[in-house]
């Protein structure tokens, strides 16, 4: 017997009623959502309340910020010990703007959701705009300043006051969760997008907390500064001008979006995630099944025919990424960008594809080595340090990391120093350059992926635009160039953050400050994978270095890959090591099996 229904509709006409009933609930809904997002303009203070939460501000300065769903207040600072508005020069000078006392402020309402904040300093001007979004119930703050003097590099917005059970969550070094006083945080420093991988922050407390936010397509460059002297629970949000700095006089153009939230960090991170799919068309972006199956990498893998022998008895082939730096005529990290094969590096490719492992031989993006005859026709686009207009990269010179030769002439005879250089990506002439060279050797070892070195390394530079574009944005453009070669590859690369996780499948990532030997206090850290949360759909990470298992130091390394949820990793140096395996890696080559 069929269950009869509690209620029948009787006619078409009924069901119209109940139709315009449900569209007249929405559009209720609607209009009090629209209601409920005010800008207001009251003599020094311009107050704002959106559905999610009310929020006072004092010359440009978030005096105040709290979620509605409980009362809570998130911000409570003051005005009039701090300014909103900085203007950053070369060196870390920092000017406050509004710390005079006959600077003046001046408060425009524009309409019912916009107000202007201008600030007449004795050290400059600025204007900070104030506005809500309907839909998101977010505060949008968007600062611009400028002076008369040349050389200015950003302008930073402060926020300020921010509760005591408030911690630190960031895209930092693949995610960190620590408390802003804390010494690895403390008038800290991170440039987008190389070290703060994405424009979000949270602040998470017990109930949930606030974050902020922007939303940029246009690959402008920012910075967050945790702390600043005499104030380690502060935050600065700032818009970097593009280099050449020298004559340049204002920065502006960003906007900081506010929300408040409850629950776990996870709740906004989904937004900025969602946010991240539609803004860069990530909806319908799938790689074959095998880059969802891998369960184990190794990276830095010598070319012996013995570990995959050796390997294949602990994993299947099938399951396996194997990272390959030496397989080339020319010796590591020199004569970039010609990848010619070795005999022993073809064999070692071959062999390891005809046993099914994911062989990924290691090419380079960006460095290349100026005794090459390419670098005629890139020298007038290396890099350019913004401050110092050095030319950027690095050389290796007794054991230790040096810069590069400043001398024309010495530049090119130091290959035996692994002199290397960086090519700004945004010339079409290096991208073209570069997949000519990678193409012949794609096709001679049927790969199906390639590494990438330092894809990681896209900064804000002196010679900023190049072909107008932004390093940030040719990188883009470099990795979708390679994946588009032939019949198409899989790119991995160094690094992982908002940008190069959109064309790369996978991403070898570096610990806390740690690319090297551990920092001290390494393991303080929380587990807190957000850049796995954010980015894993489309690109999965494995480790770096120093993944042995021969010390405790390798062992916490290897422990916090896997905590921070990255592809289990191990780095070794003969089959030996995985015929006799020690403790750690016994433990990642079991957990890779399963």
């Amino acid at each position: 017997m069929i269950p009869r229904p509690a209620a029948r509709i009787r006619n078409s006409g009924e069901l119209t009623i109940i139709a315009l009933g449900l569209l007249l609930a929405i559009s209720i809904n609607s209009a009090l959502a629209d209601s409920a997002s005010l800008v207001k303009a009251e003599g020094n203070l311009v107050r704002v309340e959106t559905h999610t939460l009310k929020a006072v501000i004092d010359r440009g300065l978030l005096i105040s910020l709290v979620r509605k769903s409980d009362g809570q207040e998130l911000i409570k600072s003051s005005a009039e010990e701090k300014q909103a508005l900085q203007l950053i020069y070369p060196k870390g000078e920092t000017v406050s703007l509004g710390s005079e006392i006959e600077d003046q402020f001046k408060y425009f309402q524009i309409n019912d959701n916009l107000a202007h904040v201008r600030i007449e300093s004795w050290y400059g001007d600025a204007v900070i705009s104030i506005s809500t979004d309907k839909k998101t119930g977010d505060l949008i703050i968007e600062p611009s300043g400028y002076a008369s003097r040349p050389g200015l590099k950003a302008c930073r917005w402060l926020l300020t006051g921010i509760d005591p059970g408030l911690e630190l969550v960031a895209p930092i070094f693949q995610g960190i969760r620590l408390p802003l006083e804390d010494p690895h945080l403390n008038n800290t420093h991170w440039h987008w997008p190389v070290s703060w991988e994405a424009g979000l922050v949270i602040l998470q407390g017990d109930k949930g907390g606030l974050w902020v936010h922007c939303q940029d397509q246009r690959y402008r460059y920012k910075s967050l500064q945790v702390g600043i002297p005499g104030d380690a629970r502060c935050l600065g949000f700032e818009t970097d001008a593009y280099g050449p700095l020298d004559n340049n006089l204002s920065a502006g153009g960003l906007a900081w979006r506010i929300n408040v939230y409850e629950g776990g960090w996870e709740v906004p991170a989904a937004h900025y995630r969602d946010w991240l799919s539609r803004a860069y068309g990530l909806e319908n972006k799938v790689w074959p099944q095998w880059v969802k199956d891998i369960k184990l990498a190794l990276s830095w893998l010598p070319t012996d025919p013995g570990i995959l022998d050796a390997l294949a008895k602990w994993v299947k082939p099938e399951r396996v990424l194997l990272h390959i730096p030496s397989w080339r005529t020319d010796a590591y990290d020199e004569n970039y960008p010609t990848f010619k094969p070795s005999e022993e590096g073809k064999q070692f490719i071959r062999k390891a594809q005809e046993m099914g492992y994911h062989a990924m031989p290691h090419f380079n993006s960006i460095d290349m080595d100026p005794s090459n005859p390419v670098y005629h026709y890139i020298r007038d686009f290396q890099y350019r340090e913004i401050e110092t207009k050095k030319v950027a990269g690095w050389s290796w010179y007794n054991n230790a990391s040096k810069s590069v030769p400043e001398s024309n002439a010495a530049r090119m005879r130091h290959r035996h120093h692994k002199t290397m250089v960086k090519v700004h990506p945004g010339l079409a002439m290096w991208r073209s350059i570069l997949a000519e060279n990678i193409f012949p050797t794609a096709e001679e070892l049927s790969l199906e992926i390639v590494f990438l070195d330092v894809t990681l390394c896209s900064w804000n530079l002196h010679n900023c635009l190049v072909d107008n574009t932004t390093s940030t944005e040719g990188m883009k453009c470099l990795e979708a160039l390679i994946g588009s070669l032939g019949n198409g590859l899989i790119v991995a690369g160094e690094g992982r953050n908002e940008i190069t996780m959109q064309d790369q499948a996978f991403a070898q990532v570096h610990l806390f400050r740690s690319s090297g030997p551990n920092i001290e206090g390494l393991e303080r850290l929380k587990p807190c994978p957000l850049n796995e949360f954010l980015f894993g759909k489309w690109c999965r990470s494995f480790g770096y270095s120093r993944l042995g298992g021969k010390t405790p130091a390798e062992e916490l390394r290897m422990k916090m890959h896997i905590d921070w949820r990255a592809i289990p990793t191990i780095t070794i140096k003969s089959a030996a090591e995985l015929e006799n395996p020690n403790q750690a890696v016994k433990k990642i080559l079991r957990l890779a099996a399963k």
